[in-house]
């Protein structure tokens, strides 16, 4: 049997060392080579894609960027690895991770256990992205754009606005733009806190939003534009949500 190329990514020492020793302890009955390990979900995301692993041990509960995030940003890989979540007690993580069918261990990891994981993990596809978000609690922090065979991740809180075009979405920060292919109203869903819709196919940054332009008329109605914070672009707001972009401009000069 070849050896099974696995990654670690945990962001406490000792419990990267306990998975190596295990690794060792099972060698006979499952043959692995740790093939890279990362201290964050940052890290995870940057070195796993040329790294070659199969199989992730992925800690659920990291600083910043957690597992499941991890996760959803390396699903996007054509050959994105089979993930064993471990967490230490998490009892909401455990009820999501069963409702759907997502792999986990239990810190203290035992040796068995593990071995049958692995085995299970080098038979089964990576999970698929949309279980990964239904389990997810919490609001990413990055998005993830492929870009020969890496990714590149892009923080949150950087994106000055979204904007639905065909099939893809437009992320646009202050430095540039990139493409996504999720859906407008999933992205409203989940960033509803930090972004505002002005139009049926735009969402705008609530802290970027700097005051509103006239754009004219149309039957003798006004129109309007929203200005943006380090934005040159104007966008336009819809008749429906232009009370609501009002009131939004109106409480950022209170």
């Amino acid at each position: 049997m070849s050896a099974l190329a696995v990654f670690i990514a945990d962001d406490e020492q000792p419990a990267r060392e306990r998975l190596k020793e295990l690794l060792g302890d099972i060698a006979a009955e499952m043959p692995t080579r740790v093939v890279g390990e990362a201290r964050n979900g940052v890290e995870a995301v940057q070195q796993l894609p040329t790294s070659g692993a199969r199989v992730l041990l992925l800690d659920i509960e990291m600083p910043g960027m957690g597992g499941l995030e991890v996760a959803r940003h390396l699903a996007v890989l054509p050959q994105a690895p089979a993930v064993v979540f471990v967490t230490a007690h998490d009892r909401h993580a455990v009820e999501a991770f069963e409702l759907n069918a997502l792999d986990y261990l239990m810190k203290p990891v035992r040796a068995g256990r593990l071995a049958a994981a692995l085995r299970k993990a080098a038979a089964t596809p990576a999970p698929a992205r949309e279980r990964l978000e239904r389990a997810a609690s919490t609001a990413r922090l990055y998005f993830s754009v492929t870009e020969r065979n890496r990714i590149v991740l892009v923080p949150v809180r950087e994106v000055v606005y979204f904007k639905a075009e065909l099939k893809y979405v437009t992320l646009r920060t202050r430095a540039g733009e990139h493409l996504i292919e999720e859906p407008l109203v999933a992205l409203e869903r989940e960033f509803a806190e930090h972004y505002v819709r002005i139009h049926r196919n735009c969402l705008v940054a609530r802290a970027a939003v700097r005051s509103l332009e006239r754009a004219g008329e149309v039957d003798g109605e006004p129109r309007w534009n929203v200005v943006l914070d380090g934005i040159a672009e104007r966008l336009p707001v819809s008749r429906r949500q232009w009370p609501v972009v009002k009131e939004l401009v109106a409480e950022g000069r209170e």
